[in-house]
């Protein structure tokens, strides 16, 4: 089956009532651990880059790995390669003829201004309209899905920084989907980029009366959640352990994320969890062998944390076990079908 839309593997997740976990990458290990997973445990995945990986991994490199692993490795998982957080409609290009399969524009923030604190503003209602019906035009002449975004996150992805966080307005959500024709819509109830979503001491809540009016509003569009990583305590705990330094950091409880998903959320977006899982191992290793110098002896052990990591979370989304549920679809076949 290979890499297939976005729109195809969220389409059947919206029917099957279940998550499926976007995982980001930034080198090989990684890549090797969420397709390893999906292939252990046959679910589809989604497997997404932000901008500042591609400047990391050399795009054209990144974009050939995942091709690899999803078209000779592991055909017979549905394997999505996405943008996330695209800035601009020049990414929005760049990465449809990479031979990306879905793209996200983030519309909800202006990419090119930043206030005296370094944070982008958040765009007008038809400012957002206005660059994410450009990226939809853009993206499904290539047969490529587009997410969008209303609402705001906080916290930090990669080195962008939202001026403040907005809840997403229903109301505005439904107008969203019916003025862009986007694919799937990320909708903000509380979460935040980052390990720090909710102050210590505070209650961990989120708006999930939120996803419950959206979903019934625009119950054909795949819901996204984005600062969706759990940060596991005994993840913080191995890194502390070690050395390092991640004090009071709080996540989204799997329990809530699988609250969300029986509400209508379908892309459960995970990158700090990742993080974490190889910074404790390869703290671990150089601790307790510190005469190894050989990065496989590294990172090796961190793609293995990976790769048991993102298998629990499979599970947990009740993605495992849906690998089979689909007829392969081309970019080329989602072309014409965006055409018609």
């Amino acid at each position: 089956m290979a890499l297939v839309p976005m729109k195809l593997i969220l389409d059947e997740a919206n029917k099957g009532g279940y998550g499926v976990g976007a995982f980001n990458v930034n080198n090989m290990e990684q890549l090797q651990a969420i397709c390893d997973a999906a292939a252990e445990t046959s679910s589809p995945v989604i497997v997404q880059v932000s901008r500042n990986a591609l400047k990391y991994a050399d795009k054209g490199l990144l974009a050939a790995m995942v091709r690899y692993m999803a078209e000779e490795k592991y055909p017979q998982i549905p394997t999505a390669l996405h943008l996330d957080h695209g800035p601009d409609i020049e990414t929005i290009k760049e990465c449809c003829e990479l031979g990306f399969t879905s793209v996200m524009i983030d519309g909800s923030l202006d990419y090119a201004t930043k206030d005296a604190n370094g944070a982008h503003p958040a765009r007008s209602f038809d400012g957002n309209v206005a660059i994410t019906r450009e990226a939809v035009a853009i993206a499904h002449s290539y047969g490529v899905s587009v997410e969008g975004e209303i609402g705001t996150l906080g916290g930090i992805e990669d080195d962008t920084v939202a001026s403040a966080a907005h809840l997403t307005d229903p109301l505005e959500a439904e107008e969203f989907v019916k003025q862009t024709g986007i694919d799937a819509l990320a909708i903000a109830i509380g979460t935040s980029h980052g390990a720090y979503k909710f102050p210590v001491g505070t209650e961990v809540k989120l708006a999930l009366d939120i996803i419950d009016d959206v979903h019934k509003r625009v119950p054909e569009i795949a819901l996204v959640m984005h600062g969706s990583s759990s940060v596991p305590k005994h993840m913080v705990d191995e890194v502390n352990k070690y050395g390092g330094k991640v004090p009071n950091a709080v996540g989204v409880p799997t329990a809530m994320i699988q609250d969300a998903i029986k509400r209508g959320m379908r892309k459960v977006n995970i990158d700090t969890d990742g993080r974490l899982a190889i910074t404790a191992a390869i703290r671990k290793v150089f601790t307790e062998k510190p005469e190894a110098f050989d990065p496989r002896k590294y990172l090796g052990p961190a793609r293995d944390a990976v790769r048991t990591w993102i298998i629990e979370e499979m599970k947990a989304f009740s993605t495992a076990g849906h690998a089979g549920d689909y007829q392969p679809v081309s970019l080329e076949e989602m072309k014409k079908r965006y055409a018609g």
